[in-house]
């Protein structure tokens, strides 16, 4: 069985790195190499193409798990492991390097945690957070043999969260947390759905630069996540989904101070996101609309 596994893995890293038009090689190697099956638990399995009832798989033949679909953790509740093209593609706009140190937010049962270690390699450090207890349960056991990813079964929004490179966030959000914001390095690269629970949002990546108010944003594509605790907001979702009919293609930029002025696509409470370009360019990548569900 292991045989087969390694051969749909191998197809599946290949095609779902084309369709995010990956460029970094080691990233087809992260899904290469990580099998899905720890994850994902024992077969049958419900499987959905995203905004899609499930369909419940015949029988347990690993083939079914590796395709670009989501698969259910908990279907009741709608948890699942994301769509990997989608992880994929969002993986390549904020470039985790060897050796960095990454947290991720909203593990789950830590495949995407595994993927994020395999890109940071021995010499860097996970910091995964799970604020369910049964899934971080799941997520440690799978993690065991990887020393260099810690597993932590509560809230990723705290003010003791470690400084990290990247900050790579599976829950949907009506704002950045601020604990994630203070937390980033100087050319820290925040990943986060701006998408309240039940809306379709966008990926945003947010980069820190070395000093100033003013720090480049762009969104990487369209997102649909489970709903991040403690930053859901009503009035929040409502206006956001107003700014998406909008356009959002345009966004550059993250502005902690200042009043907002014509160039103000967003504004939230202390934060705003601005059409115009912050002073320092990051590296461009090109949105991608069409590849949506976590």
């Amino acid at each position: 069985m292991e045989d087969r596994s390694a051969k749909y893995r191998a197809f599946y890293a290949q095609l779902i790195c084309a369709a995010a038009r990956a460029t970094d090689h080691r990233i087809e190697e992260a899904f290469r190499t990580v099998r899905r099956e720890p994850f994902v638990g024992p077969g049958p399995w419900s499987i959905s193409l995203g905004g899609h009832p499930y369909v419940v798989t015949p029988d347990d033949d690993p083939a079914f798990l590796y395709q670009n679909t989501l698969l259910a953790l908990d279907s009741a509740r709608g948890l699942n492991i994301g769509m990997p093209g989608a992880h994929a593609y969002w993986l390549s706009g904020c470039a985790v390097k060897e050796g960095e140190t990454v947290i991720q937010i909203g593990a789950g049962s830590g495949y995407y945690t595994a993927i994020l270690a395999h890109l940071a390699g021995p010499g860097g450090r996970v910091h995964a957070y799970e604020i369910d207890e049964r899934l971080a349960g799941l997520a440690r056991e799978n993690l065991k043999d990887v020393p260099h990813v810690d597993v932590r079964d509560r809230s990723g929004i705290a003010s003791d969260l470690p400084k990290a490179d990247v900050i790579y966030v599976c829950a949907g959000a009506a704002q950045p947390a601020t604990e994630w914001l203070d937390a980033l390095l100087p050319g820290g690269r925040l990943v986060f759905p701006l998408a309240p629970e039940g809306m379709l949002g966008g990926m945003l990546m947010i980069t820190r630069p070395d000093n100033g108010a003013i720090w480049p944003a762009k969104f990487l594509g369209r997102a649909q996540f489970i709903g991040c605790a403690g930053l859901q907001n009503e009035d929040a979702a409502r206006r956001l989904a107003d700014a998406f009919a909008k356009g959002w293609e345009g966004v550059q930029s993250l502005r902690r101070d200042g009043v907002p002025d014509e160039t103000c696509w967003f504004a939230g409470e202390g934060w705003w996101l601005s059409t115009a370009a912050a002073p320092v360019v990051t590296d461009s990548i090109r949105p991608h609309a069409d590849i949506t569900q976590a």
